[in-house]
């Protein structure tokens, strides 16, 4: 029953490529290009220098990682066909037809907008509109159905959650996150990217920030 919800579903929005032609292109964009879009917004937090910033970045690489690796088991113990291999669709963009369930690319997108909505970052209600789009995309492009979407979508933001809270609520987690960044940062310093005293500065801001939070 549930199987053929889902493809009705799937069904339903994948044929919207040909009732709203004048969108495919935004659709194809919107799957294979626009989750570039929140590693560019990563790389730009990274590089303001901000310890904060670095801080949440480190949080989003490990959630996405996390994420991933559940996805893989996911992808080996409930192996799914993409919807392309046993039906016929409306497939706009290229894909090797490997596992379907569950989508990284919901689930890299929700992960990293749920990052941004928890670390109250401008702008993050424009995040998880994308993180919907791109959903959106990848089955209107006939390379998931929405279920892989869902599942995708609750890896995400659910890795996103779990990992935000077991950083904030213990503390040797943010201390090795901070020793790891200023690691990096000595490196950074050599090569004339970041003044010393600017580093030390942001670490003394965030260490003092960390702790008040811990304590509550």
């Amino acid at each position: 029953m549930l199987i053929n919800v889902d493809y009705a579903l799937f069904h339903w929005i994948n044929e919207l490529a040909n009732s709203l032609a004048f969108l495919n292109e935004t659709m194809r964009f919107l799957a294979q290009y626009a989750p570039y879009l929140f590693g560019v917004a990563l790389l730009i937090y990274w590089f303001t220098f901000k310890m904060p910033h670095r801080m949440m970045v480190l949080e989003a690489v490990i959630t996405v990682c996390i994420g991933f690796v559940i996805s893989w088991g996911l992808g080996h113990l409930f192996y799914r066909d993409r919807p392309f291999v046993g039906h016929s669709v409306i497939q706009l963009i290229h894909h090797d037809p490997n596992a379907s369930f569950p989508s990284n690319h919901a689930l890299g997108a929700f992960a990293l907008a749920a990052i941004l909505w928890l670390h109250h970052q401008k702008f993050r209600v424009l995040w998880v509109i994308l993180a919907v789009l791109i959903a959106v995309s990848r089955v209107w492009t006939g390379v998931h159905y929405p279920s892989d979407i869902l599942a995708g979508a609750l890896i995400g933001a659910g890795c996103a959650v779990g990992v935000h809270q077991f950083i904030r609520s213990r503390k040797l987690p943010g201390i090795f996150m901070q020793a790891a960044i200023l690691f990096y940062e000595k490196w950074e310093q050599k090569l004339g990217l970041k003044p010393g005293e600017q580093a030390r500065t942001k670490m003394i801001e965030h260490t003092s920030s960390v702790q008040m939070k811990s304590r509550r």
